[in-house]
């Protein structure tokens, strides 16, 4: 989007609405939120709504609106969005459906005319911003303007986080938590016809009130967009949460190679939202609880986190729950050991998570002397697990101690401050206000709030990354365009990625099985022979192994099957530490996604890999390998070799050099395996597809 500006029309002084029953929900939202603007309903025969005057056009308007709801539907829409441009609106919300989002790919019940009618929307539009088609609109709780057509759970706010997302169901349903999270915003973008997520995440970043921003994604827009967005960002200090649904979804290319199968739509969305510095998690309940953290504590510095709590059994759930992610319960300094000893005694073990047990229970003075000795030392945040009991059946004033010793402790110490419950129902929002109004953080189920945490931890090291380069990113071909893609043989495929540095067997070429044991002279024993043009060679009988001499070469070569293709001779490579894949694969979107990690026959049950974005550097490869599984085994597990990482980085460094170069036709490329050892790292087999395209 070009500079349009976006301010006029999320804050409007006057709004114009068009339609019937969904504009009436709009001007009911409007009223109910206290919206101090003008109301301009349009309609060519009603004379009021809601008791507000109508207008028959926009003719007739008292002046320019700064905003519009177009509720009618979509044949209609393209007009009143033309009239809306020409007399310099401020923007539009398109509600209709029946756009793009009608072309379901060409099936049977795509609708042929939608992308050609969202084409002609946005051709209406101008520089006018439009929102949609296909979505709700926004709600900007900080100016009380609820552009909306249905119910929703907000309010009005001083500040908070904004979320922007691509499906208006969810965006209500979030609407409705009842987590102490403060809303600033919510944006839906509907197909994003035009105006899309980073055009309006920009705009937030400039609002001081807003916290953080909330992506939920259904797709990318514009990635060269997202880019400078993520960058604005980090700049502002302002951390990004996304939630990207769609990972089940296929790639739009059919793929033929362990890298394309191992890739696909997740591991490319999760590869660029790391590399942009976005946090990414994957439910709307951690969604929430880390905007939440967000914007009440913001991103951590490091990793260092306390839990207490009067319960073994909470201890232990929290360090369960905490493997796997950036968490570090440090322990206690000498100082806060020596302070609790005295206030809890000999039998309370001192480690974090701590149990403080119940002996101090409903001593206000002394769980709080207790409480301010966990707070008043070097911990990132302190995560007090605390559960209310319901109050309909339960009298949660048995625990009023805990709430008001917390409270105090955080108020004497100024320390980050969580209060979890293991249930989300156990934190109601009564008691949820009374902590956010003391400056801790309500925190709503165990499993979800860790998670949040760990992204929030996430979120303080994602800031210090650098700024990273642009990804590699090659546009699909015109639909003037007619695609063809062909492989290269092993032997092509070896010998191309050889001339990039990459390490292969020695090797000779046999067209025909007569030729193969002369071939095989300039050789060394043991040997490999291989047949060509046959995708799944071991499955064939085309693979044959360890062949050590003449007469085993004799009659591997009587038995093999036939190969049109020829044949591969080659000098058989060390057994290595560890078999190892790496691969280049092109996503929907035109992005390079490089992937590193278990090879060989298990490639796909044991599915250990990372992903990187091309273009990638030597630190990030390392860092990418030193995340895999085999790690372990690479390092040298329990004594054994250890594999040369830095040749390992080498013949990675060589596959991502080739799919730059080739960047305008390469599809996919697989080395599976590159066997690495202690002093080498050979690709024993690869196959790489390119496209080939033929201009009318």
């Amino acid at each position: 989007m070009s500079k349009r500006v976006l301010s006029r029309f999320l804050n409007p002084e006057s709004i114009a609405i068009f339609g019937g029953g969904w504009a009436t929900n709009v001007i009911q939202q409007l009223k109910k939120s206290g919206y101090q603007g003008n109301i301009w309903p349009v309609h060519p025969s009603r004379e009021e709504t809601l008791g507000i005057k109508c207008f028959a056009s926009i003719g007739e308007l008292p002046s320019v609106p700064d905003a519009a709801f177009i509720g009618v539907n979509r044949e209609i829409t393209h007009s009143i969005v033309n009239e809306l441009r020409e007399v310099g609106a401020g923007g539009a919300i398109c509600f209709a459906s029946g756009f793009r989002e009608a072309d379901y790919g060409g099936s049977q019940f795509s609708n042929t005319h939608a992308g050609d009618r969202q084409e002609q929307l946005v051709e209406a539009a101008g520089d006018m911003p439009i929102l949609g088609p296909n979505c709700y609109g926004y709600l900007n709780y900080l100016d009380n303007v609820t552009m909306w057509p249905d119910q929703h759970g907000g309010s009005q706010c001083d500040g908070g986080v904004a979320i922007v997302a691509q499906s208006s169901n969810i965006a209500i349903n979030m609407t409705m938590q009842k987590r102490g999270l403060s809303i600033s915003h919510m944006i839906t973008v509907g197909n994003q016809a035009q105006t899309g997520v980073s055009d309006l995440v920009n705009e937030l970043l400039d609002d001081q009130r807003v916290t953080a921003i909330g992506l939920y994604l259904e797709s990318f827009h514009n990635i060269r967009a997202f880019e400078v967005m993520a960058e604005r960002a980090r700049e502002l200090g302002k951390t990004i949460v996304a939630l990207k649904i769609g990972k089940s979804l296929k790639a739009q290319i059919a793929t033929v190679t362990h890298t394309a199968s191992l890739a696909g739509s997740a591991a490319s969305s999760s590869a660029l939202l790391s590399r942009l510095g976005i946090v990414e998690v994957n439910s709307i309940g951690v969604f929430l609880e880390t905007l939440k953290l967000l914007d009440q504590v913001g991103a951590l510095s490091g990793p260092r986190i306390c839990s207490v709590s009067c319960s073994g059994g909470e201890a232990s759930l929290m360090s369960d729950l905490a493997i796997g992610t950036a968490i570090e319960f440090d322990e206690f300094s000498d100082q806060q050991t020596a302070e609790l000893a005295k206030v809890l005694g000999s039998k309370v073990t001192l480690a974090n998570p701590l149990d403080y047990h119940t002996y101090i229970w409903g001593d206000v003075p002394v769980m709080t002397v207790c409480f301010e000795a966990v707070l008043k030392d070097k911990f990132d945040l302190t995560v007090f697990v605390l559960d209310i009991p319901r109050d309909d059946i339960c009298e949660p004033e048995s625990h009023e101690c805990a709430v008001e010793s917390i409270i105090a402790a955080r108020q004497k110490t100024g320390a980050n401050v969580a209060v979890m419950g293991i249930l989300s129902e156990n934190l109601n929002e009564d008691v949820a206000q009374r902590f956010i109004d003391a400056g801790v953080v309500p925190l709503h189920g165990m499993e979800e709030s860790v998670l949040a945490i760990d992204a929030i931890i996430r979120a303080g090291q994602l800031q210090s990354k650098e700024q990273a380069s642009p990804v590699l990113l090659m546009p699909r071909p015109s639909i003037s365009k007619e695609t063809e893609t062909y492989f290269l043989s092993e032997q092509q495929s070896k010998s191309a990625l050889a001339d990039y540095g990459l390490s292969i067997p020695l090797s000779s070429y046999a067209d025909h099985k007569s030729e193969i044991a002369e071939k095989a002279n300039a050789l060394a024993y043991p040997l490999v022979l291989k047949g060509l043009g046959i995708e799944h060679k071991t499955e064939a009988g085309a693979v044959r192994l360890g062949i050590d001499s003449q007469e085993s070469l004799f009659n591997a070569i009587s038995e093999f099957p036939e190969c049109d293709a020829g044949y591969l001779i080659e000098e058989m490579a060390d057994k290595p530490i560890a078999e190892m894949i790496v691969g280049v694969s092109k996503d929907d979107l035109g992005m390079f996604l490089l992937t590193i990690g278990a090879g060989g026959v298990l490639t796909e049950i044991l599915r250990d890999t990372a992903s990187l974005l091309l273009p990638t550097s030597r630190e990030e490869i390392s860092l990418a390998i030193d995340s895999l599984r085999i790690s372990q085994v690479l390092q040298g597990y329990r004594g054994q070799d250890a594999a040369n990482i830095e040749l390992i980085i080498d013949a990675v460094e060589s596959v991502a050099r080739y799919a730059q170069d080739h960047q305008t036709t390469l599809l996919e490329l697989d080395i599976n395996p590159l066997f690495a050892g202690p002093t080498s790292a050979v690709a024993v087999d690869a196959l790489i597809r390119h496209k080939h395209i033929h201009t009318h």
